[in-house]
C-alpha cells in the first residue's frame, strides 16, 4: 500500500530511503548506547559525562525523529521497531555492567566515530539523489561531531608539569 508517493525518481527514493533508515537505526542505537551508560557509569567524573550522556541521547533522539519524518514525507515509511534496531545495528555497543567513567568515554569516542563515518558516506550518497536529505545529513553530523570533540577532551592525560 502506498501511502505518500515521492517527488523523487524511483532510483533517486532507493538511495535516499536506505540512507534515511540506515541514519535512523544508527540514531536509535546511538540514543540506546548512550542511555545504558548514562545509568551504569561510575568514577570520579560520574556527574559531569552523566549529564552529558544526556545531551548525547537528546541529540539523536531528536535527529532520529527527523529522519523519520524525512522518511515519511519521502513516502518510504521509517522502521524504527526494536528487532530492526537490533538486527542491523552496527555501532559499537557497551559491554554489561558497570562502566568506568574513562571506558564510558572511550565508547562514545568510538560510537560516535563509527556514526559520523557512516553518515559522511551516506552524505556522499544523497549528494545527487536527494540534496535536502544530504543536508539534513551534514547538519546530524555536525552536531555528532560537537559530541565526539567533547568526548574525546574528556580522556586528555594531565600535565604532569
Amino acid at each position: 500500500m502506498t501511502v505518500v508517493r515521492s517527488t523523487l525518481p524511483e532510483s533517486a527514493l532507493g538511495v535516499t530511503g536506505t540512507a534515511l533508515q540506515d541514519t535512523l537505526v544508527d540514531l536509535l542505537g546511538l540514543s540506546l548506547i548512550g542511555k545504558q551508560a548514562h545509568w551504569n557509569i561510575v568514577g570520579p567524573r560520574f556527574r559531569s559525562i552523566h549529564l552529558q550522556l544526556d545531551e548525547v541521547v537528546a541529540t539523536a533522539r531528536a535527529h532520529a525523529d527527523t529522519v523519520a519524518e524525512r522518511a515519511a514525507a519521502l513516502g518510504v515509511p521509517p522502521d524504527g521497531r526494536p528487532e530492526t534496531i537490533a538486527a542491523a545495528f552496527a555501532l559499537p555497543g557497551a559491554k554489561d555492567g558497570w562502566l568506568r567513567d574513562t571506558e564510558v568515554v572511550d565508547l562514545m569516542v568510538s560510537a560516535l566515530r563509527e556514526a559520523i563515518g557512516r553518515l559522511r558516506e551516506r552524505i556522499a550518497a544523497t549528494e545527487k539523489a536527494d540534496p535536502v536529505t544530504q543536508d539534513l545529513m551534514i547538519s546530524i553530523t555536525a552536531d555528532l561531531e560537537k559530541q565526539h570533540w567533547m568526548f574525546q577532551a574528556e580522556n586528555q592525560p594531565r600535565d604532569e608539569g
